[in-house]
């Protein structure tokens, strides 16, 4: 079945993940990161020794849901296929760039629209540097940028991000090898079961509606196309109702608890990466998860450069803090980027523009 033909359908399928991510967020995610694909890969990081951060360290089984899920529907409708030789280093810098700028800002794309529907203006602020992304992203395309075609390989080849992520759910299910944070974020989660259930159903349905955050405003931006738009508005919809009924929607900066902060320069500049890396990718963080469960090497190498940045950023102190409470005087704190972060950006910024400038198709 073809759900790219309906706006109506995508806007259904949008509001289950939407569902989904309010179920996770209602048993146990931390508040405004009921599904975050860089937080969650970042944990999974921590899990695996890659960096030291207690607080953020534990196998989050949406994650792999998310590549099984999309593979599991791929094999079933025929259209897994194993591809790869595109550019793979190339797409594993712009995959730690576009950890970088997540981890600057606090949040992938999926969470921004999580924070939106929460009240969080920081989020508003920051959807201006994605679209800004976006927009130089497409610039670039426009200018004939790409990182070149990826061929078909043999079939084992792009199953092995999925075995992998099987294999990690296997040791954090029935060992104690992994690394489970006591406290913070971290020890923040729902049900393994549930957690697992709600990932692969929002691979399966990530995967067979194409959605992709980047890619809804990157059509609307090229090709006056709305119809991706309508599934994150379909989830951005369900989540901002689950918000107001629960009590959880505030509309302010400095909010304690959605761990956030409230530099606006960085949360434009963080998202802005993550924007214009997503473009020359072809695919959000999201989206790069799917299309690894659904046979791309490519995108599996992206992911690997994803999980490599966020021990990056937590091994030399590059992602920012949110705003909390002090526990002792209940003042509330607020958050920041640090110094190495904004470097650390800057740089991104500046490989961006290369890759950008250096990638173009050759003129026959």
């Amino acid at each position: 079945m073809n759900f790219m033909n309906s706006k109506g359908k995508l806007l259904g399928l949008g509001a289950i993940c939407g569902v989904i991510a309010a179920a996770l967020a209602y048993f146990g995610n931390p508040a405004n990161m009921a599904f975050c694909i860089a937080c969650f890969i970042r944990d999974t990081a921590g899990a695996l020794g890659l960096h030291q951060a207690e607080v953020v360290q534990y196998a989050r089984p949406e994650t792999i849901g998310l590549v099984i899920g999309a593979f599991l529907i791929a094999i079933g409708t025929k259209e897994y296929k194993s591809t790869g030789g595109s550019s793979p280093m190339t797409r594993f810098v712009l995959g730690i760039c576009m950890m970088v700028g997540a981890l600057i800002f606090l949040g992938c794309p999926l969470r921004m629209i999580l924070r939106m529907s929460a009240g969080d203006l920081n989020a508003w602020v920051a959807l201006i540097g994605f679209v800004l992304g976006i927009v130089t992203g497409v610039f670039f395309l426009k200018k004939g940028f790409t990182l070149g075609r990826a061929y078909e390989t043999q079939k084992m080849s792009g199953s092995v991000i999925s075995i992998l992520a099987l294999g990690i759910l296997i040791l954090a299910t029935f060992t104690s090898l992994l690394k489970v944070s006591q406290a913070g974020p971290g020890s923040m989660h729902a049900p393994i079961i549930l957690s697992l259930i709600g990932g692969l159903l929002f691979g399966a349905i990530a995967q067979k509606s194409r959605m992709c955050f980047a890619g809804s405003i990157r059509d609307v931006v090229m090709l006056k196309n709305f119809d991706l738009f309508f599934g994150v508005l379909g989830l951005f919809i369900v989540m901002l109702i689950y918000n107001v009924v629960m009590g959880k929607f505030t509309i302010g900066f400095d909010t304690p608890g959605i761990i956030a902060h409230s530099d606006h320069l960085w949360n434009i500049l963080g998202m802005y990466i993550v924007g214009f890396a997503a473009v020359l990718l072809g695919g959000c963080p999201l989206r790069q998860l799917i299309l690894a469960g659904q046979g791309s090497s490519d995108s599996a190498i992206t992911v690997l450069g994803m999980l490599i940045g966020s021990a990056i950023c937590h091994n030399f102190g590059l992602a920012s803090s949110g705003t909390a409470l002090n526990p002792e005087t209940q003042e509330v704190v607020k958050g920041a980027v640090t110094a190495n972060g904004k470097v650390a950006g800057i740089i991104c910024i500046v490989v961006l523009f290369v890759i950008a400038f250096t990638n173009k198709r050759k003129e026959v």
